[in-house]
């Protein structure tokens, strides 16, 4: 640790969640907690910022089970901050591991983990305790990749989902602050074992940038490029979400129409950008569309409407009326899925539904198909009169039992059911959000 590292101070925290503002007032925080240096320091600060706030700081800690330690440290951990009087718990890991990309696949099972616990008790922020040193590793690894300007900005200090925030407030932190900072405090911490493994990418990464410099100039400038990149893409999202506020019309059952001429008249860096977050939102994609693929569709709209339906990302791409219709594709559309706790379930990563009454083992969510909708077209013919576009309905979800499809809630369909059932057990869909993974507009990407 150079002998200049100073500890952070309560002072600087503040001005660190400041700038992650605004919060609710006696703000309630979890922090994600591994037991290493840097999570340790965040959930200290953390909680002492959120006591003088009026709230409450909770620490989550994610026990993957790849290593015969984990759970004691796990243990370890939530006695350090017990004494510290910090709620924590232990979020585990469970089911089959990969053989391969186990990297990856932790951090995925680390981030569903965090969010599913805040998300079920309702805490808005999460905070995660990268540093200048893992963004300038991030930068790297990007490059090596051959990232364009989204992944050479690297990470975020704010990222905005449906359920909540999730804050990096230390991404311009040197490492040895933090620890120098637990230091201070008299407050040990775990060294993972598995950071130090050259079998991992980040691990290389580490040492080479380590062995390039005995001081800092060269993460410094890593770091500084991520943070600049940063603004760059920043300024291309304000462009790229002025362009789908002006071009593109979403409607709650999950299509849009899209003015294809104001595609074709914007840049070209932004209309690829809007057009690729289109896909990934009607489409309920994690992640954009294939550049070469999307690429072509681009080409096709420059050139006018679509002259036939096209594929891209698991959406449907027609002409319809002069505009270009982009719809669910209804053959990658995902399985039906049975309620689960509450009556609560995501299909098809594009719906927050909500199921009230009947016997949930018999009820299942999915899409409406081209069967569903000949049933329901013959028992209800004014279903027909529909404004939603005919290759949209198969697409659309619906709730079934036994006997087929009891509620259609975006055409107004609901199945007669016997009088002698009383209202409170009769199966309804009591709530419907088109909440997809990758939503039209986001919050700006942000360099905090």
């Amino acid at each position: 640790m150079p002998l200049d590292a100073a500890p952070l101070s309560s002072s600087e925290f503040n001005a660190m969640m400041r700038g992650a503002a605004p919060f609710e007032p006696a703000p309630v925080v979890a922090v994600g907690v591994s037991g290493g240096a840097d999570s340790m320091a965040l959930t200290l600060l953390a909680a002492d910022w959120a006591r003088r706030q009026g709230g409450t700081a909770v620490a989550l800690t994610v026990d993957h089970g790849l290593r015969p330690g984990a759970r004691a440290e796990a243990r370890r951990v939530a006695d350090w901050l017990a004494d510290r009087e910090i709620e924590h718990h232990a979020l585990r890991w469970t089911g089959t591991k990969p053989r391969t990309g186990v990297q990856a696949a932790a951090r995925d099972a680390r981030y569903r983990l965090l969010t599913g616990w805040c998300r079920r008790h309702g805490v808005l922020h999460l905070l995660l305790a990268h540093h200048r040193e893992d963004q300038a590793e991030t930068v790297v690894m990007r490059l090596a990749r051959g990232s364009g300007i989204d992944g050479l900005a690297g990470m975020p200090g704010i990222s905005e989902t449906p359920w909540l925030r999730i804050l990096r407030p230390f991404l311009a932190t040197p490492r040895d602050r933090l620890r120098a900072t637990l230091k201070a405090k008299k407050q040990p911490w775990i060294e993972d074992p598995s950071n130090q493994d050259p079998a991992f990418t980040r691990v290389r990464v580490r040492a080479a940038l380590s062995a390039a410099a005995d001081d800092s100039p060269g993460i410094d400038r890593l770091a500084e490029t991520g943070r600049k990149l940063g603004l760059a893409r920043a300024a291309l999202e304000r462009q790229t979400a002025e362009l789908l506020a002006r071009a593109v019309t979403i409607h709650p059952s999950g299509y849009c129409m899209v003015d294809h001429a104001a595609f074709a008249s914007a840049p070209q860096d932004v209309a690829r950008r809007a057009l690729s977050r289109t896909v990934a939102c009607i489409g309920g994609l994690a992640y954009p569309p294939r550049r070469d693929r999307l690429d072509r569709l681009y080409e096709t709209l420059v050139d006018g409407a679509p002259a036939r339906a096209r594929t891209l990302g698991g959406c449907l791409i027609s002409p319809t009326r002069g505009r270009v219709l982009i719809a669910r594709e209804p053959g990658a559309v995902h399985p039906p899925a049975r309620p689960g706790p509450g009556g609560e379930t995501i299909w098809d990563g594009r719906f927050h539904i909500i199921v009230r009454g009947g016997q949930a083992s018999r009820l299942r969510v999915g899409a409406l198909g081209r069967d569903g909708w000949i049933e329901i077209a013959a028992r209800m013919p004014e279903v027909r009169k529909t404004a939603i576009p005919a290759p949209v309905r198969p697409s659309l979800p619906a709730l079934r039992d036994g006997r087929g499809v009891i509620e259609v809630p975006h055409i107004g369909y609901r199945r007669p059911e016997n009088r002698r059932q009383t209202a409170g057990k009769r199966p309804e869909i009591k709530k419907m959000r088109f909440l997809t993974a990758n939503p039209l507009a986001s919050a700006e990407f942000s360099v905090v």
